[in-house]
């Protein structure tokens, strides 16, 4: 079975696994202390330019606990967090943010984006509103580059967000857990030190970018709350063997490998995306990053999964749906081809 259901299915770059061998039996401190995690932070900070200020760079398993995490130490236990309807921690995080006492203000999304129009509609009128002292408090805007269907903000979009936060004192907080295959888009406008400038906070994904595991979280001009480690602690997310993930993020940030692996998969993509256009399918967007989204009959999906799997991602009438097909850094040219004939 061939999959292009996600981007998480193989294991790790082999790069990373060879450091990770070779690095083995040298000894380290615990909880992200170590020389790794610290080599990993530089090669981040290298990353983003010292022009951006102060820069602080941690390390979290996984991007549920990441968004949880920044989420609730950011925000006061009477604010909410601004969201797509689509986004992360509003459809495929089984409540998390609620669960940690933050409610996710929904709102409508456009190709998986926000409106930055809307967001200022709404949160002008939050405040225009007689009794919203005794509603939430919206403390925060959380994008996702790429979003849940593989769409792209454009610089002048992610200002215009900055603006809004700026006007209302709220924070921008970006969801990089498929970051680098934004910036192995062509038409990506983003550079990672248009990122850092733009945003509060945001992470650079490891788990669907080439790691084993792991998120390098990035705190921008002095937003890390006090006593981050004690909060991570709190929430049951720190690694005792932190260094596993500096290992991965060090190599994933020398010699450009991190954006490398990001523009393959991309190319991938884009080889399916033309053979589902020459093919007469209907793309639901356009989507310049490794996931593409498809209307295909239930018929051609069930004879598909006979060879491949594929992500009913949600029904579309009684004979239709819409199926993702995701690309990877390890995805095989050859099973390209194979898709390819198939469909």
């Amino acid at each position: 079975m061939i999959s292009f259901a996600n981007d998480y299915s193989e294991g790790a770059h082999f790069n990373i696994l060879k450091r990770l061998v070779d690095s083995d039996v040298e000894q380290a401190d615990g909880y992200f202390h170590d020389q790794f995690c610290e080599e990993a932070r530089e090669r981040i900070k290298a990353a983003i330019g010292s022009a951006q200020g102060e820069v602080d760079v941690e390390f979290i398993a996984g991007g549920t606990q990441t968004n949880m995490i920044v989420i609730d130490s950011t925000l006061k236990n009477y604010e909410g967090v601004i969201a797509a309807k689509t986004g992360h921690i509003a459809t495929h995080e089984a409540g998390a943010i609620e669960h940690a006492g933050h409610k996710v203000i929904e709102l409508p999304h456009h190709s998986g984006k926000l409106s930055p129009g809307e967001v200022l509609q709404y949160v002008t009128d939050f405040y225009q509103h007689e009794a919203k002292d005794h509603e939430v408090h919206p403390g925060m805007v959380y994008i996702s580059h790429p979003t849940e269907f593989g769409t792209l903000y454009t610089k002048a979009e992610l200002k215009a967000l900055r603006s809004i936060c700026d006007q209302f004192n709220l924070k921008l907080f970006m969801d990089g857990a498929r970051l680098g295959y934004a910036f192995g888009a062509a038409s990506n406008e983003l550079s990672i030190q248009d990122i850092a400038e733009l945003c509060d906070v945001f992470y650079i994904g490891g788990t669907k970018v080439g790691a084993l595991i792991g998120e390098a979280l990035v705190f921008m001009r002095g937003c890390k709350a006090e006593h981050f480690e004690t909060l991570i602690k709190q929430k049951g997310a720190l690694l005792a063997k932190g260094r596993i993930i500096g290992v991965q993020f060090a190599e994933l940030f020398k010699d450009n490998l991190y954006f490398e692996i990001g523009k393959y998969a991309v190319e991938q993509a884009e080889r399916i995306k033309a053979a589902l256009v020459q093919k007469g399918y209907r793309l639901v967007v356009d989507s310049p990053t490794n996931q593409q989204f498809v209307v295909m009959s239930n018929e051609k999906y069930d004879e598909l999964s006979q060879e491949f799997k594929l992500t009913k991602w949600e029904p579309l009438g009684a004979n239709n749906s819409i199926v993702r097909i995701c690309t990877s850094w390890a995805t095989k040219p050859e099973n390209v081809e194979k898709l390819i004939a198939a469909l």
